[in-house]
């Protein structure tokens, strides 16, 4: 049996049927149940038997399978194929309709899924869903068992649907990113609130085991040098002195203090003068350093500092290694900090999420990281030593 249109009537139909599309648009339904909804649809009212929504995954070049008629829906974000492959894959790569009335295997084009059993149907019409300003988004394909002769105005009624469709699905797919920027700007607030809480902490525990302990101590010296300067005045000038040491104590503690907030040096000298600085500082052998001047806003240059120093201080720890390099360099839109060693190395995967020697106190420095937006992973392995690399996104002009 051969069928020369898409089973609708007339133009009331067609009319009937976008309307319809609209409806499904309108009901505010997640993606895929949209794209699911007017898959149904689509078999629903023009007398094809089945109906695939490919939605295209631009970051990673392909076209995933989100909606289809049952029993096919099962295998929706199951199936991908790359923009270019299979007939779906070119209309994608040409942005045009094609169509393929009987005899697919014989199409140069044609890519055989088995899950998608295109044994059982003979004929197909592929559109593209573009929205106006003419970005892809997806491929609507629809097959028919029986030979179908596709014209001209079931092409462009299809292209229609796929030109509605598109708008729903370019809406929803940014509602979808705006969702997870702002899951992530709550992870970004809590991570924030802790390391807050946690420098407090360490702030509190130097000035209350430390400073406060020395002021004690001095206020007590110099109570005894008081009372003791009419009646014994060698005594005074010795509670004198150890008041004065305490003092000096007190205030190298305090320095400490404020430099674990943001190093001076840094101030001084700049982030690429710093890093040799801090390399120098550490008692390792034959460290070279290979790091070019940048221009970044101070919390950058504070957190790329500090992992840099806990990274040199895990390799004098545990490394044991006797050839140390770290380099800073700037890419597009990124500044990369490598530190690399020879040492005895570990096992990245055993260690997640351990802050102790065996993890190299990565969580810390990953999290670090992800307070810039960056990224931190170690490449390493037990014999031959780790590659630690950060890569920080930095803003036109830095």
């Amino acid at each position: 049996m051969i069928h020369s249109r898409l089973g609708l009537a007339d133009a009331d139909s067609d009319a009937q049927l976008l309307h319809r599309v609209i409806e499904i648009l309108s009901a505010g339904l997640d993606l895929d149940g949209v794209v699911q909804r007017v898959a149904d649809l689509i078999t629903e009212t023009t007398s094809t038997d089945v109906c695939f929504v490919h939605l295209l995954d631009e970051p990673r070049g392909l076209l995933q399978l989100r909606g289809a008629t049952p029993p096919f829906d099962q295998f929706a974000r199951r199936i991908e194929l790359p923009v270019g492959d299979g007939v779906s894959g070119w209309v994608a790569a040409h942005c045009e309709p094609t169509v393929i009335t009987d005899n697919k295997r014989a199409d140069p084009r044609y890519l055989y899924i088995p899950e998608l059993r295109g044994e059982d149907f003979t004929s197909m019409a592929s559109v593209p869903i573009i929205t106006r300003p003419g970005d892809l988004v997806g491929v609507l394909n629809v097959h028919t068992r029986d030979r179908r002769e596709f014209t001209k105005a079931d092409v462009e009624l299809l292209s229609t649907v796929a030109g509605l469709m598109a708008g729903a699905i370019e809406n929803a797919s940014l509602q979808s990113k705006l969702a997870e920027r702002e899951a992530a700007m709550e992870r970004f607030a809590e991570q924030i609130v802790l390391l807050g809480e946690t420098e407090r902490r360490r702030l509190a525990g130097e000035i209350h085991d430390g400073i406060s302990q020395r002021i004690v101590s001095l206020s007590f010296h110099l109570s005894a040098a008081a009372d003791a300067v009419a009646a014994d005045p060698a005594g005074a000038a010795e509670q004198i002195a150890r008041a004065q040491e305490l003092a000096a104590g007190a205030l190298d503690e305090t320095r400490q203090a404020i430099a674990g907030l943001r190093p001076p040096v840094l101030d001084d000298l700049g982030l690429a003068a710093s890093l040799e600085s801090l390399a120098r500082s550490i008692p390792l052998p034959n460290v070279a350093v290979d790091a070019v001047t940048t221009d970044l806003p101070e919390h950058a240059e504070t957190a790329i500092y500090r992992i840099a120093q806990e990274a040199l201080q895990n390799v004098l720890k545990h490394a044991r290694a006797e050839h140390v390099q770290l380099r800073l360099s700037v890419v597009a839109g990124a500044v990369l900090l490598e530190i690399s060693d020879d040492g005895v190395g570990f096992d990245p995967a055993s260690a997640a999420g351990r802050a102790g020697p065996v993890g190299y106190g990565l969580p810390g420095m990953q999290q670090r990281a992800e307070l810039l937006g960056g990224q931190l992973t170690a490449d390493s392995a037990r014999g031959r030593g780790t590659v630690l690399r950060l890569r920080v996104p930095v803003a036109p002009g830095h």
